[in-house]
Parts: structure tokens; sequence; C-alpha cells
């Protein structure tokens, strides 16, 4: 006996509530499927499927097929498996936006730390090139002040928010951000321009079980996940070198570096 085929309404299995007013395709549950027009359609949630029979001719295609969302990506992998390369190759590619996340969490807390922290930033900051000449007119006017007080530093330094406080720890500790700091950052590039209608790959989140559990509990779901896989030998080569070569340039400017003072320090004294 031949079952009577179903007629899936114009969004699938995926809720035409949300896709209409999130442009989200968010996947429908039976347990909140609805009957319209001889055609079936499934709900995220039961309000959603209220909403839709109190006014379904909002929700349903009329002259031209709904637009589904552009493409959302989540791409995963351990540091220094390629996931920003990547990233930034596929989204240039498609034309969509890249979002690195350890990055745009860098940039929220930038101008109060003045620094990027974190264990794989790197520990040379751009200043260090201009140290010696600053260290030439402060050695110069070495009678007046030597150096700034710790109470004329703390002056300068701006206080952290709260928020801010959670993401320089999370940076720092890897601590996981509570989902009201998490609201603030990641439901925009779901439901706000030019994210919304653009799309993007987000690189490096989620990372953990509570980050995909606060996705799938807003509803934000990415249309597909990709984790890179590398072998740690071949990270250690990608890493290694450049760090390596680093570390000794650094060293290398530190020498000039005293060399320097110690000249200075002695013109001073004669």
């Amino acid at each position: 006996i031949k079952q009577k085929k179903r007629h899936m309404g114009d969004t699938k299995h995926f809720c035409p509530v949300s896709l209409k007013e999130h442009f989200i395709l968010h996947p429908g549950l039976q347990e909140h499927a609805a009957k319209y027009k001889e055609k079936i359609y499934y709900f995220a949630t039961s309000e959603y499927r209220d909403k839709f029979l109190k006014n379904p001719e909002e929700y349903v295609a009329h002259s031209e097929p709904i637009q589904a969302p552009p493409l959302r990506m989540c791409l995963l992998g351990t540091h220094g498996a390629g996931k920003t390369t990547c990233g930034r190759q596929i989204a240039d590619k498609l034309g969509i936006f890249h979002i690195q996340f350890e990055e745009y969490l860098q940039e929220l807390i930038l101008p109060k730390t003045k620094k990027k922290v974190g264990p794989h930033v790197d520990e040379e900051h751009e200043e260090d090139d201009n140290k010696i000449p600053i260290l030439s007119e402060e050695l110069e006017d070495f009678s007046q002040s030597n150096t700034k007080t710790e109470t004329e530093q703390s002056k300068q330094e701006e206080a952290l928010t709260g928020e801010e406080e959670a993401i320089k720890a999370n940076l720092i500790d890897g601590n996981d951000l509570p989902p009201e700091v998490l609201d603030n950052i990641v439901l925009d590039w779901w439901k706000k321009e030019p994210f919304r209608s653009t799309g993007f790959i987000l690189d490096g989140f989620p990372r953990t079980a509570d980050e995909v559990k606060y996705l799938a509990e807003r509803g934000l779901c990415p249309d597909v996940a990709v984790y890179i896989q590398v072998e740690d030998s071949d990270i250690l080569d990608r890493l290694f070198p450049p760090r390596l070569q680093k570390w000794k340039e650094k060293r290398r400017k530190k020498k000039e570096y005293k060399k320097k003072l110690k000249e200075l320090k002695a013109k001073i004294r004669v």
C-alpha cells in the first residue's frame, strides 16, 4: 500500500517564523506542526506555531519563493591548525564576512588594556622599537624625574567593566564567557546588518560544550561546521620557526638597548 505523500510547506522542515523574523534556518519539530492550505509546516516552538496560525499569510510564499538566508559557517580547530588562513580564503571567494573570534575579543578591550592579552599573543610590542629615543630624552632629564611613580601610573589605567573583565579572563585563562556577555557579541552576527544579509565564517567559535549549548538555546544554527584536524608535528613545524626567529630578534634588540643605555648613562655622568 502506497503511503500518501506529505505536502511540505514553503520552508520544508525549517520553521517559517524563524526564517521570516530572524532570517535563520531553524529546524522545526513534529510536535509543533500545523497544517495550512493542505501543506504541513513545522515550527521551532509552540509559540511560533501559534503566531503563524494567527496570520499565516505573513509567513508563506506568494508571487516569489521565500529567500533563503546567506551562508553561516563555524570553523573549528586547535591553535595553529590554519583556521584563520582558510577562513580568509573562503570568505574572499564567497563574498562573506570573516570573523576571527579571539581577535574580535581583543579589539573589544584593547582601548583600555592598550595591548593584546593571552598566551598566544606575541610578547614583543611595537613600542619597543621606540624605546631608545624615548629613553634618551628621559636620561637627559634624569636629575628631575627618573620614572613615573606607581600612583601616577595607576591613575592613567582605565578600569575594566564586568563584561570586559570576563573577556580578559577568557583570553588569558580560557574561562567561559557568561551567556549575557555572549548575547552582546554573538547575537548581532545572526540578527543584525550587514552580517544578517551577507553571511559569515566564524573562526574559533564555539570552542566548548557550553558554547555549543549557548548557540542551541538561542536558536543560532550554523549551516555548516568544519573542524580542521592537523597533526601536532605539523603545527610545531609551522609555528616554531617564526617564533624562534622573533625571539632571536628580540634578544638582539635587547642587547643593543642595554649597550645604548650604558653609553647614555656614561655621557650624563660626564
